[in-house]
């Protein structure tokens, strides 16, 4: 098994089929469309493919150690992540086809209208071993 891990965009990605920005859905289309991400997670942990996944708030704040004290925070500039990652989700899975498989189906989630987004997901694997480093 293989974890991979699946980001959901705001922006930043290549434009979706369906590109209507999820603040003018309606609360319908926005509760389908959460439906549609619980259901296709609920069907990963019967499979045991399903690790974990949360959707992003916006809201976020850059954190870094400054010593001896309080770590400083600051609200930006951010490398537009809080704009950019609207959620993300950990599979588990037997080999990267599979893991390609399920991204183009978790890209299918409706959207305004209730037609499928067709967005472009981006699909990480975890590092499994550190890389090597040659001089």
């Amino acid at each position: 098994m293989a974890k991979y891990l699946l980001l959901k965009h705001y922006r930043g990605a290549k434009p979706a089929m369906h590109d209507v920005p999820m603040d003018r859905w309606t609360p319908a289309e926005v509760d389908a469309h959460i439906r549609y991400m619980h259901d296709f997670a609920a069907r990963l942990e019967a499979t045991g493919e399903f690790v974990d996944g949360q959707a992003l708030s916006p809201d976020g704040v850059w954190v870094r150690s400054d010593g001896a004290g309080r770590p400083p925070v600051v609200d930006g500039p951010f490398a537009e992540t809080k704009d950019l990652i609207a959620g993300w989700m950990v599979i588990d899975v037997e080999s990267y086809e599979r893991a390609i498989e399920l991204a183009g189906e978790l890209s299918a989630a409706p959207g305004a209208g209730g037609e499928p987004i067709h967005e472009w997901l981006e699909l990480r694997p975890f590092l499994t071993a550190p890389p090597n480093v040659t001089e």
